[in-house]
């Protein structure tokens, strides 16, 4: 089922169900803002360790795709391990997203 199509009720479908993917969806389209005053290095995996594939600017916004555990590091929102991918092969530390949140906001990838 597409997130457009929600069951009607009593229509023979999970009632509970549409709620959670459409919860889901959402979270992974909201944009989320970097740190003020941070060029954000965007790496092609979850850690420091892999490629520099580009810089986010100052001001910049990401959407948040899946989040996973990745190296720890230490940024202006704490210290974690979470990881957020914002595109294919596209990872920034979730310590420079505010996310107002020091957990999990989008689903695992």
């Amino acid at each position: 089922m597409s997130v457009d199509q929600i069951p009607a009720v009593g229509d023979g479908e999970d009632e509970k169900a549409a709620p959670a993917a459409l919860t889901t969806t959402a979270a992974a389209r909201r944009s989320y803002p970097v740190a003020p005053g941070y060029r954000l290095n965007v790496r092609s995996g979850p850690g420091t360790g892999y490629t520099i594939v580009r810089t986010l600017p100052e001001g910049a916004s990401v959407s948040i795709g899946c989040q996973t555990p990745g190296t720890r590091v230490s940024g202006p929102y704490g210290t974690s391990n979470i990881w957020d991918s914002i595109g294919s092969g596209q990872y920034v530390s979730d310590t420079y997203v505010r996310t107002g949140s020091d957990g999990y906001v989008a689903p695992r990838c």
